[in-house]
């Protein structure tokens, strides 16, 4: 049986040992780095199913080795391990893409909780096919990219999981709820702004569609519908 494979990304030899040891001990395969550097290097001699990554790091950070990493595979969980605290350093990492993050110091088990549950959360999300078509738009959420009509737009990582979501539940509400834990991992009530942002960008994208719209369920979260059905009501 192949065994899950991550990439632990730790400056701290000590700690990056203590880490391989214990979950290695769960099953794990496990590829360490030193640095963003040699991390995003590994990773695409590698092909990990998930990544453990330190954000202070000499060479690379964490943030720019995840930004590059989602260049090209949006799917692949990643958790940050971290000792910086402040909001705007843990909003930048799920804006780059992190699925969750772990402040320093953390007991093991928690961490060993936290792959497991991101490793199993990925699996049921991704079992569809990456590319879902809807009147004149194909969303393929593995390269991220939207095309209307033959135009092809380039979306970031979090518009891309918010049209996934939305592309894999048409004409149904998708409660914001739902929305921001998938995004960030928590429905904190202040990440909801920043979902309208996101929201009002894709407005914008199918904006070029004659078919598709993402309209307001008041209170609950979004719908994405056609136009000739909104024209309807």
């Amino acid at each position: 049986m192949r065994k899950d494979k991550i990439l632990l990304v730790e400056d701290d030899s000590t700690l990056s040992f203590i880490i391989q040891d214990a979950l290695t001990r769960e099953g794990f395969d496990v590829i360490c780095a030193s640095n963003g550097e040699t991390g995003l290097r590994i990773f695409k001699e590698s092909s990990p199913d998930i990544v453990v990554a330190d954000v202070m790091m000499p060479k690379m950070d964490g943030f720019e080795m995840v930004r590059l990493i989602r260049l090209s595979s949006p799917a692949v969980p990643v958790l940050f391990l971290t000792a910086r605290t402040a909001l705007d350093d843990v909003v930048k990492g799920f804006e780059l893409g992190a699925n969750d993050y772990l402040r320093k110091p953390f007991q093991l088990a928690e961490l060993i909780v936290r792959i497991k549950s991101l490793l199993n959360r990925t699996r049921l999300k991704y079992q569809e096919d990456a590319s879902i078509t809807l009147e004149d738009c194909d969303l393929d959420f593995s390269s991220q990219r939207l095309k209307i009509n033959g135009e092809t737009i380039e979306l970031t990582h979090i518009e891309a999981v918010i049209l996934n979501e939305l592309f894999s539940h048409p004409d149904a509400v998708v409660e914001t709820r739902d929305l921001m834990i998938r995004i960030w991992n928590n429905d904190d009530y202040n990440n909801l702004n920043r979902l309208h942002g996101f929201i009002h960008k894709l407005r914008k994208h199918l904006s070029k569609s004659a078919s598709l719209d993402i309209i307001n369920a008041r209170g609950l979260g979004y719908k994405l519908t056609t136009k000739k059905s909104i024209e309807l009501i």
